[in-house]
């Protein structure tokens, strides 16, 4: 391993600690044109910034949703152009953005009925398990 990192950059190593990810996972989204590390050090290595932290976050967030890695690579394309200067560029992806909000709520609603027939099964079992302890 190099003994010098450049400052404010972290290996994929650290980088898999701070997303709780696994390394196998986060190459692959390297692989899939998601996240591409910002630079390697000089015996190789993936290097990675904060933004691409972030980025990487935002990708663990869209998962648990159920999106797809077009989707997700699709979102991301947007997520940099409303970073940019571009005021026009940034108005053509307003209604995506908006379409990705709506669909994240969506998704989000649906795992909550989920969670709530889970807690609602739970309490069933627990409901069973105390009239026969009786």
């Amino acid at each position: 391993m190099d003994a010098v990192v450049e400052i404010g950059m972290m290996q994929i190593g650290e980088l898999a600690e701070r997303t709780e990810l696994s390394l196998r996972t986060i190459r692959h989204y390297d692989e899939a044109g998601l996240l591409k590390p910002s630079g390697r050090s000089e015996g190789g290595f993936r290097l990675y910034t904060a933004a691409d932290l972030e980025r990487l976050l935002v990708i663990r967030r869209m998962k648990p949703l159920g999106f797809t890695l077009d989707e997700m690579a699709s979102l991301l394309r947007i997520l940099d152009v409303l970073q940019s200067d571009v005021a026009e560029a940034r108005a053509s992806v307003a209604a995506d953005y908006a379409r990705f909000v709506g669909e994240a709520e969506d998704r989000r609603a649906r795992l909550q009925r989920q969670l709530d027939m889970a807690d609602e099964f739970l309490e069933r079992l627990r409901t069973v398990e105390q009239r026969s302890a009786s």
